[in-house]
């Protein structure tokens, strides 16, 4: 994502070689950007953020648990619970996101 490039040139990890071009750095699964002399053109691109949400459509829960499981129960294993509505699982997995 271009965001992921967006980088302070002190914060810049070299990704490449001398003289390689855009194109192999893109390859590479790196940024490229050459306006600045003296520092990497070529580098490694900012870590994704992404952080764990519960999913609001009820059908698209995966389980997690088991009948009857209670909230705590449910929390206590690391995941998501809603006894509404009927039919789905109740306690189930978070879902990760990118911001």
């Amino acid at each position: 994502a271009r965001c992921q490039c967006k980088l302070i040139p002190r914060e810049r990890r070299n990704c490449g070689y001398p003289g390689i071009s855009a194109v192999e750095c893109r390859k590479a699964g790196c940024c490229f950007n050459a306006s600045m002399p003296g520092i990497p053109w070529c580098f490694a691109p900012k870590a994704k953020k992404v952080r764990k949400v519960c999913p609001n459509d009820p059908h698209t829960r995966i389980n997690c648990g088991f009948p009857g499981i209670t909230a705590k129960e449910c929390e206590r294993k690391g995941c998501c619970f809603r006894a509404h509505p009927a039919g789905v699982p109740w306690c189930f997995y978070h879902r990760m996101v990118e911001e």
